[in-house]
């Protein structure tokens, strides 16, 4: 009877220390959690406070202008988010198709185990090159080959404004679309590794059931679990899409640093980290504060972007 009492007692004191320690690691997560966004919004804050004489003195015409003069003190940013926007565009319309596929491939059981081990260690180690590497590689190798699909497609398709000549008559040299092609190779990575994670954490009892059902394997992976795993593959891009928006090296040596809006996929271009890289070692007085106005208007395309990727994913969940 002792015996049984004292293994009761022994339950009921494990049991309040398991809620002692449940209720520690919540705290402990939350605390985390807030400090994160603290640290988010003191980032925003000393950015957009830097900013502020631009501001004042500029205004919203700032976001919608194109002079980009130092020595006369005038500055406009919308040639920088055009390249900022469109140089990421690029990128996420070639990575995201080749990622998804390749996340589908690696977590299916499509090809032998050895192989995916070798393909997962290989797209793994895109993620570890340098980015001045990927801009060497650019310089050397890929800006060369484009040199010459673009004189062909400029022969053809120039009637198209994508294809079209750029100001400079020159096809083959720095310009947008080596800077998007680039980003699609350095954020394929993401979309791959997290979106493989999204899919193989899908319950198998989703597949057995989508297979008791009669249908195939495509149909499966393609009505059961794609939809399943969309919030995370939506993380995925979006996560790609921050990247790209925010890598400085590799594009600051593809895209041209040409502060014009052009529609030719061969016209130089610029973003705005590539605007920072270039300019603000040597910037002063209102200059700086212009760059760091620019730096808040990419801080807050970040997370436009961010929050309307969260209402399509709760949207999703809805249906």
């Amino acid at each position: 009877m002792n015996t049984s009492a004292q293994s009761g007692q022994e339950g009921k004191n494990r049991s309040e220390a398991d809620r002692t320690f449940d209720r520690s690691f919540i705290w402990v997560t939350r605390f985390f959690a807030f400090g994160i966004a603290a640290v988010l919004l003191w980032i925003g804050f000393q950015v957009g406070v830097q900013g502020i004489p631009a501001l004042s003195k500029f205004g919203a015409g700032f976001l919608f202008t194109t002079d980009w003069n130092p020595p006369r003190d005038l500055y406009g940013v919308l040639p920088q988010i055009y390249g900022t926007l469109a140089s990421s565009f690029i990128g996420l319309l070639i990575a995201v198709p080749i990622g998804i596929g390749t996340a589908v491939l690696l977590s299916e059981n499509i090809l032998p185990l050895s192989l995916r081990t070798v393909l997962v260690f290989l797209v793994e180690l895109l993620a570890a090159i340098p980015s001045v590497v990927y801009g060497l590689w650019g310089i050397f190798v890929l800006i060369p080959f484009l040199g010459t699909v673009g004189t062909w497609l400029n022969q053809y398709f120039g009637w198209i404004p994508l294809f079209s000549r750029p100001e400079s008559g020159a096809i083959g040299g720095p310009g947008l679309l080596p800077a998007g092609i680039i980003l699609a190779i350095m954020t394929l990575p993401i979309i791959t590794a997290i979106s493989r994670d999204a899919l193989a954490s899908v319950p198998r009892s989703l597949r057995e059931a989508a297979y008791g059902l009669g249908c195939t394997r495509w149909e499966t992976l393609l009505k059961v679990i794609i939809p399943t795993a969309f919030s995370g593959i939506v993380s995925a891009v979006m996560l790609a899409l921050g990247r790209a928006m925010g890598e400085t090296m590799a594009v600051t040596m593809l895209i041209g640093n040409s502060n014009r809006i052009s529609p030719s996929l061969f016209a130089p271009s610029n973003t705005i980290a590539s605007l920072l890289a270039n300019q603000f070692a040597e910037a002063g007085g209102l200059q700086i504060s212009a760059l760091m106005y620019a730096a808040f208007v990419l801080f807050v395309l970040t997370l436009i972007v961010n929050v309307l990727a969260e209402l399509v994913v709760l949207r999703v969940k809805r249906l």
